[in-house]
């Protein structure tokens, strides 16, 4: 689901610095602007008759993906043993989180490791082995079922935390564009008509910035909550600057 950012000119103030040289335009002029969220810089250049914009779009849609910390560790007082049991908790692991409904494909093994833990250097009091299984779940409303599944395996357990991500952005980052050159296109009108010219065609477009959906992460805290998860929502923001001419 995407939202669109409403842009308009009777939103939110923010600043936008103008700079109108000495000459058929006159005297050098600064001027604060409105549209909604986005912001920009505007800039009136001497003797080329062209007036340059910088405009912003923000777009937020709701994440459809969430990948899940999981794993096994094991301690014994024998490294073979704690590797042995670490590897049968993690196939037990697997196994639950594959009937829960996580595909085969997206079930990887992202930690393996064995190691001594000592009492006093160099005592040995045990050895810690663990196993590091990272689940992409595609269907959101399972993913309360897959978090209980893989917690039902048993002691070995451990929740390492969870993102959600947005699969694919390409929609929403299309939209943020359109809305940046939207951005653009209105501020470029204003300050022509407050410059008393006529706004002309494109001369140049360049896209300066663009900021995608970042995973939103919680850590291995959110296992105490009752309630089921929540992915939230993730922004994607994209900033173009436009050259016009000037009539």
């Amino acid at each position: 689901m995407i939202k669109l950012s409403h842009i308009t000119a009777a939103g939110a103030a923010v600043a936008a610095a103008v700079f109108v040289a000495a000459g058929p335009l006159g005297g050098a002029a600064s001027a604060d602007t409105a549209f909604g969220t986005a912001f920009g810089r505007t800039v009136v250049e001497e003797n080329r008759d062209q007036v340059t914009v910088v405009g912003e779009g923000s777009v937020s849609s709701a994440p459809d993906v969430m990948r899940l910390n999981t794993g096994v560790e094991v301690r014994h007082a024998s490294a073979s043993q704690a590797f042995a049991e670490a590897r049968a908790a993690a196939a037990r692991l697997t196994t639950a989180l594959r009937q829960a409904g996580v595909a085969a494909e997206d079930l990887r093994t992202n930690e393996l490791s064995l190691g001594p833990e000592y009492e006093t250097y160099p005592k040995v009091s045990a050895y810690r082995a663990a196993q590091g299984v990272e689940a992409v779940v595609r269907d959101l409303e399972s993913a309360d079922r897959v978090i209980e599944a893989a917690v039902a395996v048993g002691e070995e357990v451990r929740l390492n935390g969870l993102s959600f991500e947005v699969s694919d952005s390409r929609g929403a980052l299309g939209a943020a564009r359109d809305l940046a050159f939207a951005d653009a296109r209105a501020r470029a009108e204003q300050y022509a008509r407050l410059a008393g010219r006529e706004l002309g065609r494109v001369v140049t477009i360049s896209e300066e910035n663009v900021t995608p959906p970042r995973p939103v992460s919680y850590g291995a805290g959110f296992a105490a909550e009752k309630a089921s998860v929540s992915p939230g929502q993730q922004t994607v923001s994209v900033s173009v600057r436009v050259v016009y001419g000037l009539g």
